[in-house]
């Protein structure tokens, strides 16, 4: 059996089947390396290992019992990871995939985040790639969440492989001749007022949804982090007023999605779909709609091209969107509450603008101070206004 040494790490390389025909003499070679080479951090390379039994499994249980801690399994091909994950092993060992690597040079765009960009592979299949170190944990935490989702009765595409591409990761996921809302509206494939109605729908099916606490992140807790990351742009009376907002309203099982901009709704066949689910939270709809008012209103304020260059869309057409995706929604709310509404979005709208701008390149671009400095100016004059934060 194969070893190798580095930086007092050993690495034992797995080959081959092993099954009961060879698991005796399997166990036997690695104890003997175990015990050789004692006090060292190891971890099994599984590159080469095309099969393992219930045999082969028992072995591994028997080496991470005398460690009394999780082993890696690194390189750990498809097949072999479909038996660890079927026998429950991936939630024992650290298991690492090898993931199958491709391109999307050439390929069409079809939606761009803070996090990751989405492009068509072919017609039924897209691809998010997501951007930073952490790629990985966030590609497996979205799938449990849509998953999550999905059994709930949210419809959404859930993930069905991890890919490489480049240096960088993605989530592929099937969506049969899929095209996003915002494509449509921007296209002019149906009038705006009747994809406006369907939006609506599925944001009123995802916030009529129920999870029990904990199946989701709180959005109220997630935005208390927020005001900790802005501290330093906030007087402390302002700080005090917005964590005492937030900390007043009542923990809700609602689900919010969280970025429900068009981009992330998909109309397959007659099927509306959601993707994007790792921003899935709990919360009172105010948590959506701050999300959405960001998007489409708050980075136009100091940058008026800015719905050109990121949505693709003129500013009217972001601001005819905005409008009546609120009215529609919040169609049986007085013209009085519905500006009162207005004013508790934009607060919180607030809170998650200047934690883009601080947690992001984005404040060091030309327009990061002015940025800052209008949102502190509407804080300051919101906070005069606003009581509650909670719209419904």
């Amino acid at each position: 059996m194969k070893v190798s040494e580095n930086d007092g790490k050993l690495l034992v390389f797995l080959e081959g089947r092993i099954d009961s025909n060879n698991a005796p003499s399997v166990e036997k070679d690695i104890s003997g390396i175990l015990d050789f080479h004692k006090g060292k951090d190891v971890a099994f390379d599984a590159g080469e290992l095309t099969y393992i039994s219930s045999a082969g499994l028992r072995v591994l249980m028997k080496v991470r019992k005398s460690f009394g801690k999780s082993l890696a399994l690194l390189n750990v091909s498809r097949d072999v990871y479909d038996i660890l994950e079927t026998t429950g092993f991936t939630e024992l060992f650290d298991v690492r995939r090898t993931y199958r690597q491709i391109s999307v040079e050439g390929l069409p765009v079809i939606g761009r985040g803070f996090f990751g960009t989405v492009y068509r592979m072919d017609q039924e299949t897209i691809v998010k790639v997501y951007k930073g170190k952490e790629a990985i944990s966030m590609i497996e935490n979205e799938k449990r969440m849509a998953q999550k989702a999905f059994v709930a009765g949210i419809p959404t595409a859930i993930s069905y492989d991890i890919v490489k591409v480049g240096e960088d990761y993605g989530s592929v996921f099937e969506l049969l001749d899929a095209k996003s809302f915002h494509d449509i509206v921007k296209d002019g494939d149906e009038p705006i007022e009747k994809v406006i109605r369907k939006y609506v729908g599925m944001l009123r099916l995802v916030h009529n949804t129920r999870m029990e606490k904990g199946d989701f992140p709180s959005y109220k807790d997630r935005f208390l982090n927020y005001l900790d990351v802005i501290r330093e742009h906030l007087l402390d009376s302002q700080f005090e007023k917005l964590k005492n907002l937030l900390l007043n309203m009542p923990d809700e099982n609602t689900v919010v999605h969280g970025d429900i901009q068009m981009k992330n709704v998909m109309l397959s066949g007659d099927e509306a779909m959601l993707i994007d689910m790792d921003t899935l939270g709990l919360g009172n709809p105010v948590f959506e709609f701050a999300g959405l008012f960001v998007t489409y209103r708050e980075f136009a304020e100091d940058e008026p091209d800015n719905s050109r260059m990121f949505l693709q869309i003129p500013q009217e057409k972001a601001d005819e969107i905005w409008q009546m995706t609120f009215d529609h929604y919040f169609d049986s709310v007085s013209d009085t509450d519905r500006e009162k509404i207005l004013e508790q979005i934009r607060l919180v709208a607030a809170i998650r603008f200047l934690y883009l701008l601080e947690s992001t390149d984005l404040k060091n671009n030309t327009f990061g101070a002015k940025r800052i400095e209008h949102t502190r100016e509407h804080i300051d004059e919101l906070l005069n206004k606003v009581e509650r934060l909670e719209v419904l």
